[in-house]
């Protein structure tokens, strides 16, 4: 197929199968996002997780800088965490440790920890919990990270 014909197609397609940047049900009953982009079938590539993964991370970036007043001068142990939080629960889910951000505020991360701890997100989350309030209150990061044994 020509770069022309193909382009057409791309246009003709776009009309055709319409922008839905949030998951349906597509008239079979299939779960599809995008152009149609069939998930139960298709799915997506690992070029394209990674790409999402990166745009998700810069996402959860900008709401942990927006939600954490002195972010910035945080250190970046302690930002990984938080962003990290903001990944999983989103900017609002964040917000709503409205203790821990006062605790970081004081400077007392051992606090910060503990009310990250005291919390349905905790419980719900477990072992990542258990490894991010560790990681606030010590400023090192996890050691599965360097040894990669995870």
């Amino acid at each position: 197929m020509s770069p022309e014909a193909k382009e057409r197609l791309r246009r003709m397609l776009i009309v055709h199968e319409g922008l839905r940047l949030k998951p349906y049900r597509d008239a079979v009953g299939k779960l599809t996002i995008g152009y149609g982009r069939n998930l139960e079938d298709v799915g997506i590539s690992l070029e394209e997780a990674e790409l999402m993964l990166e745009h998700d991370l810069d996402r959860a970036i900008q709401a942990a800088k927006e939600v954490v007043p002195g972010f910035d001068v945080l250190d970046e142990v302690r930002q990984a965490v938080l962003v990290n939080m903001a990944f999983n629960i989103g900017r609002a889910g964040l917000a709503s440790f409205k203790r821990m951000r006062a605790a970081l505020a004081l400077g007392d991360f051992e606090r910060a920890a503990s009310e990250m701890l005291d919390s349905l997100w905790a419980r719900q989350v477990g072992r990542r919990a258990q490894e991010l309030a560790e990681m606030m209150r010590t400023g090192q990061w996890t050691s599965w990270l360097s040894t990669g044994s995870r």
